[in-house]
């Protein structure tokens, strides 16, 4: 966007150039620069994140935290040292094994090389489990329940992308004990319908609970739950967050020993659980939602849910219009409402528009001396361009509603294009076609612990799609490979006639298994 003043010098907006449709890896890349979220930090794969974006990290922290916090979970929060010991690390063999290629080790202190290796924490069950055994020793003692806001370490092979797979990334990790294996997985579905809520109610993405595959289940864990969203801009899959149940596997390793309630003198290994969620979901929220113009921020999250812009001129300054706008800032505020006045001199109305719509701030108020004369005021969403003229007395009412219009409009939009490109298939031949057609499939399946069976569907996909391509090989360096990978066995299952046969093995099939490209 160029304007021209009299003097011929141009104030201009750096606008999106690549479009959804077109180069979706471009336009993603440009609407998180340019709309003020990211910026490229000096190591490959670590970004600074602008606050911008971090004030939308902020309102998700805000919503989960007051959650957790909540009866009838009562979750703590606590701080554990990013460092772990190398043995600690490598106690438990599918852990370390599973985390293993992406650890970053600390081997130098100065100039002097240090006694044994110190990892930087890709995630924290080996840090805090040997401290949980010193802190459990009786039944009373349990449930324990503490969670962390933090940074981890993954030193990723896969080439980056911002907020989707970074080196170092934000997020929280919940980490429970219980007595019983009831009470863990109660904990488990809890927070995974917390993890629904943060991004159909706070985010407006729809997504889909499930449990993870033996395959893609947490290293060294019991069984994941997951829940699942869609892309519909790049047809693929992403995985929001995920609730493990660990069983007793970590604290038989440990030694978390309690006395055993109903067997006095005897002891027991309690349950765990730990849960994460990241700052990935803001990546997702920008790929689903944003448009051409830029970011287009569900209004739960947007730092500034409406921005003031006064429609100045010569007949009508800004001190004409400033009253008005002081009074509709505090009507807002009254309401609850996160507002801003751009009352910039330099820039013209135009350019204010487009900027505030390239940040995707849900509401834009217009203030000009037809709406100081009418009390009124001219607002405009930035979801679908839709203009409401509205008196000032109840505004703050009036524009709190349209707020929640606006996120049901931008879930209901968001459930429409996943629910398109969802699938079911019974045959072989149907399955690669439906994935090349950017879809989420689900399919009959065997038995959800056969990872033999899977591994085989995910080699056969990728050379049938390379295939299909005139292409030998994939770059192992991708994040976005051509295979198929299970997401998840979605907890609300369709009817499975007796006797269907899974799609690949043949075998009599025991559930409907969700597959797709995913990130």
């Amino acid at each position: 966007w160029i304007k021209e003043d009299k003097k011929g010098s141009k104030e201009t907006l750096d606008r999106i150039v690549a479009s959804k449709t077109g180069d979706f890896a471009t336009w993603y890349g440009e609407v998180i620069t340019k709309s003020e979220m990211i910026e490229y930090g000096k190591i490959s794969g670590c970004y600074i994140l602008r606050p911008w974006s971090f004030g939308i990290w902020e309102q998700v922290q805000k919503a989960f935290d007051g959650w957790i916090k909540e009866e009838p979970l009562e979750v703590q929060n606590c701080y554990f040292p990013l460092f772990v010991t190398k043995g600690a690390l490598e106690a438990e063999e599918d852990h370390v094994e599973g985390f293993a290629p992406e650890v970053a080790w600390v081997t130098k202190s100065g100039d002097t090389d240090l006694a044994e290796p110190i990892a930087i924490r890709p995630t924290s069950e080996t840090i805090m489990y040997p401290e949980f055994a010193k802190w459990l020793r009786s039944h009373r003692d349990l449930p324990l329940k503490l969670n962390q806001w933090c940074s981890v370490v993954r030193w990723e092979f896969k080439y980056p992308t911002p907020f989707l797979r970074s080196r170092e990334f934000l997020w929280q990790e919940g980490h429970t004990a219980h007595y019983s294996l009831e009470e863990a997985d109660e904990m488990v579905y809890a927070i995974l319908d917390l993890y629904r809520r943060v991004y159909e109610d706070i985010l407006a993405v729809p997504v889909i609970p499930g449990t993870k595959t033996e395959k893609e289940k947490f290293a060294g864990g019991l069984r994941t739950t997951t829940v699942e969203a869609y892309i519909d801009g790049s047809g693929r899959a992403i995985q929001g967050a995920t609730s493990h149940n660990l069983g007793q596997n970590f604290g038989k390793i440990y030694h978390i020993e309690i006395e055993d309630k109903d067997q006095p003198g005897k002891k027991t290994i309690p349950w765990q659980t730990s849960w994460g969620l990241t700052t990935r979901s803001i990546g997702v929220m920008v790929m689903v939602h944003a448009d051409d113009q830029g970011l287009v921020l569900p209004p739960r999250v947007a730092p500034v849910q409406v921005v003031i812009i006064p429609i100045m001129s010569k007949a009508c300054p800004l001190e004409h219009l400033q009253p008005h706008m002081a009074k509709v800032k505090a009507e807002l505020k009254a309401a609850g409402l996160r507002c801003k006045i751009d009352d910039r001199d330099n820039q013209s109305p135009g350019w204010k528009f487009n900027h505030w719509e390239q940040k995707g701030v849900p509401l834009r108020v217009e203030v000009g001396p037809r709406d100081v004369a009418g009390d009124s005021v001219m607002a405009c969403r930035r979801v679908d361009g839709g203009k409401l003229n509205l008196p000032c007395a109840g505004l703050g009412k009036a524009l709190a509603a349209e707020l929640d219009s606006i996120h049901a409009v931008m879930l209901q939009r968001a459930t429409d294009a996943r629910d398109a490109k969802l699938v079911q298939v019974t045959k072989w031949e149907d399955f690669v076609p439906a994935l090349n057609d950017d879809c989420l499939v689900l399919t009959p399946w065997c038995d959800p612990a056969d990872q033999e069976a899977e591994e085989a569907v995910k080699d056969r996909s990728r050379a049938e799609a390379l295939e299909a391509l005139g292409l030998e090989e994939e770059d192992a360096r991708t994040a976005t490979s051509l295979a198929a990978k299970t997401l998840c066995v979605p907890h609300a299952q369709p009817e499975l006639p007796a006797g269907t046969p899974c799609f690949f093995t043949g075998k009599p099939a025991t559930c409907w298994c969700l597959w797709g490209r995913s990130y």
